[in-house]
Parts: C-alpha cells; sequence; structure tokens
C-alpha cells in the first residue's frame, strides 16, 4: 500500500471541506472537527437544538468520503438488538442467519441517543470502544472506519436517560453546531432556491481505503517531549482544580494527543505544536469533567474550567518545527 503524505492528506482535507461547504454553510469549524475526529478515529456528540443541519452534515461528510452512513432515530422503546442486528431463521437453509443491524456501517449517526435506556447505549458503547458486536457468543468485527456520530438535546429532561460519564468518555470531542448568522441563514435559503430540489448532490473526493491512509499517516505525525509534557499537565491541571469532583482521565489525555495530531495534519504539518493541542482541547476535555456540585447550582461551564487551566498552564517555549 502507497502510504498517503501528510502534505496529501492535508491537500485531500481541504478538498473534503470545501465540497461539504457546497451543502453545509457557515459552519466551517464544525466540519473541521467532525474531520479531525474522523482522522483520529474518535465518536462525536454534538448537543444542540434540532434542526441545525447535524444530520446533514454527518451524512454529507460519509458521502464525501466515500463511506457507507446509516442513521437511527433513539427512541425509549429501542432495544439493542435493534442497532447491533440478530440471529434470524431461515426456513429454507434450516440455518441461523445474522440480520445486520445499522452498526455495520463506516459512520453511524445516533439522533437524540439519550432518549434510548441504559441497555440500548451499552450496546452501542462495546461498539464504540472494542470496535466490534457480540451476538449470541459470537463476535464480529466492524468495517473501519467505523464513527459513532451521536446528538443529544440540551432542552428536553422528559423521558430521557442521561449519558452516565463512562459513556460520555468514551466519545473524542462533544460540539455544539449554534444557530447561523443572518446573512448565512438567507444564503441556506438561497441555495435551496437555485437547489430547486430538498436533495443535495456531492461528490466523492476520496474513498474509504484513502481514509484509512489517512487515519494511518495521522500516527506517523512528530510529537515533541515537551508537548507530551504539555497535555499532562493540562489534564492533571483538571484533577486539581478546585471547582472540579473528577478531572480528565488517562484516556482524555490520549484523546487530547490524537486529535491534536490530527489538527496538525488539517495544517498541513507533520508536527505538532502548543496551538494545536489549544484548538481541540476545550471540545476534548470539558465534557469528561464532573464539577462539584454546588458549581452547576452557581452555574460555572466545565468548558470555562478548560479555558481557566489552558490560561494558567505555562506552553511549552521555543517549539517551531522540529528536524528529526
Amino acid at each position: 500500500m502507497v502510504e498517503m503524505r501528510i502534505e496529501e492528506v492535508s491537500q485531500v482535507c481541504k478538498r473534503v471541506i470545501e465540497e461539504v461547504e457546497r451543502v453545509v454553510v457557515g459552519k466551517r469549524g464544525v466540519i473541521e472537527k467532525l474531520l479531525i475526529a474522523i482522522l483520529s478515529r474518535g465518536h462525536v456528540l454534538i448537543e444542540d437544538y434540532p434542526g441545525l443541519a447535524k444530520t446533514l452534515m454527518a451524512k454529507t461528510l460519509a458521502q464525501t468520503m466515500g463511506l457507507k452512513f446509516r442513521r437511527v432515530q433513539f427512541t425509549p422503546d429501542l432495544l439493542p438488538a435493534d442497532i447491533t442486528g440478530t440471529y434470524v431463521y431461515n426456513q429454507k437453509t434450516g440455518d441461523f442467519e445474522l440480520r445486520r443491524g445499522p452498526i455495520f456501517t463506516n459512520i453511524l449517526l445516533a439522533d437524540e441517543i439519550n432518549r434510548a435506556p441504559p441497555k440500548t447505549q451499552s450496546a452501542l458503547l462495546e461498539a464504540m470502544q472494542e470496535r466490534q458486536v457480540t451476538l449470541d457468543g459470537k463476535t464480529h468485527r466492524l468495517e473501519e472506519p467505523f464513527i459513532v456520530i451521536a446528538t443529544q438535546n440540551p432542552i428536553e429532561y422528559e423521558g430521557v436517560y442521561p449519558l452516565p460519564e463512562a459513556q460520555l468518555d468514551r466519545f473524542a470531542l462533544k460540539l455544539r453546531v449554534g444557530y447561523p448568522s443572518e446573512e448565512e441563514e438567507a444564503e441556506i435559503l438561497r441555495r435551496r432556491v437555485q437547489r430547486k430540489s430538498d436533495f443535495v448532490q456531492v461528490r466523492t473526493v476520496v474513498s474509504r481505503e484513502e481514509v484509512l491512509e489517512m487515519q494511518e499517516a495521522v500516527e506517523e505525525v512528530h510529537v515533541d517531549e515537551d508537548i507530551l509534557r504539555y497535555i499532562v499537565q493540562l489534564v492533571r491541571a483538571t484533577r486539581q482544580h478546585p471547582k472540579v469532583e473528577v478531572g480528565v482521565s488517562p484516556r482524555g489525555a490520549e484523546t487530547l494527543l490524537k486529535l491534536a495530531r490530527a489538527h496538525a495534519v488539517l495544517r498541513g504539518r507533520d508536527y505538532v505544536i502548543p496551538d494545536d493541542v489549544k484548538a481541540v482541547a476545550v471540545e476534548a476535555l470539558a465534557h469528561r469533567l464532573v464539577l462539584k456540585s454546588e458549581m452547576w447550582v452557581r452555574g460555572v461551564s466545565p468548558e470555562s474550567i478548560i479555558r481557566d487551566v489552558l490560561a494558567t498552564v505555562p506552553v511549552p517555549k521555543g517549539l517551531q518545527r522540529v528536524h528529526h
């Protein structure tokens, strides 16, 4: 297999983002973060209101990258088998055959994940962590890449099952999409008028095999010892923060490292600088914090604590291009 160079990966990423932006208006930052998650094999949780193009963004990204896409609407009566699939008896052959569920895909959009009961959430959890599904004692590997993009509505608390900390920790990033500006919203309507259809055609810019090569390329990005120390100091600072009950786990530190490498690739570099870490730190770490109960009452946000940590932990100096 011919390995992709970092510059090539960066160019492909630009083409993917441009293609997605033909469909999704004014959300470059969110598209970039989703792409970073895919490059670093990380899952994403999007918490935002309905109607903000979350499904459109995930689907368009999958199409542009030549990946299979499935969407599951999570509901209180959703069973684990509705996601994973089940064995069905075939009368003709007299055998049980696997009827694969929607989880056998590359990008799975788990819509309103917190509406499903814990048992169903845990079936998804195994797949997210192990990248495999166990049915009747048999293990089935999921095809790479396998990325879960889950959404939850921040305003509904009736009949929902909040994600437990262990499951939140499985998400590399927690993002918000946000409303478009007035000009962006007008542009969305203009494009709809020009299209004369609700459906959008996008080109496939890259194949599934090339996406796997892109992921491999991220693993080659150089990380200086000082950067590793910086990441460790950031996560340790969250554990010692006076407003925090439980800080970022070592898994969170490892995720931050992977995302920083992917961010460097997106910027066309084969080495990580402190800005790469800072660019992804808030979305990568805030959802992993458990604040002291009185902080919730006082309206302190986990995001503000990560920003506080970024402002206080000294950045390693003199990290320009590393020659190796």
